[in-house]
């Protein structure tokens, strides 16, 4: 198999496993990300009160904190996962360190963004769905595109994702 052909094959690997990811509703981020980020937001806020865990809800003083799985953030690693599958000439190795650091720096984000929202509710109950909404419209896009951009910098990444593998394929097409 010539380079141009592995590298076709390679693009369609990357974008089929994309998909099948993908299907049914992002099951596999919430399958990994759900206990994580549940045992270690509860764990955490531990530390700080008495908390105590039924399922997927944690109960500080007279507060509960449901943890749903929009909290889990599956859209973002998926978006992670994808602007890192998008791109093209990443050797294995390397790919897959920067796919554990983007899940673990969106993780580490996570939960510290549960425990600021938790800390609101104990203190000030009214500022939090304002702080809601400031995080869930506004920090956890620009958390996703910096710790993009922060790859980018640190595995020094040249490649745009999707624009180069289009430009590779349409480059191969003879008309």
């Amino acid at each position: 198999m010539n380079k141009i052909h592995r590298q076709l094959l390679n693009i369609l690997i990357r974008y089929v496993l994309l998909l099948l990811v993908a299907f049914p509703d992002l099951f596999i981020f919430y399958l990994i990300f759900t206990p994580i980020t549940i045992y270690l937001a509860f764990f955490l806020l531990n530390l700080f009160f008495e908390a105590s865990l039924s399922g997927n809800i944690i109960f500080l003083d007279d507060v509960s904190i449901k943890i749903i799985p929009a909290c889990v953030a599956g859209a973002a690693y998926y978006l992670l996962l994808i602007l890192n599958f998008s791109t093209p000439n990443i050797e294995f190795r390397k790919r897959v360190k920067m796919i554990f650091v983007a899940f673990a720096s969106l993780l580490i984000l996570n939960i510290l963004r549960i425990l600021i929202l938790s800390f609101i509710t104990l203190s000030k109950p009214s500022l939090f769905n304002t702080t809601h909404e400031v995080f869930w419209y506004g920090i956890s896009t620009l958390s996703v595109v910096g710790i993009w951009f922060a790859e980018v910098k640190l595995f020094k990444i040249k490649q745009i994702p999707f624009y180069s593998d289009i430009k590779f394929v349409f480059s191969k097409i003879k008309c």
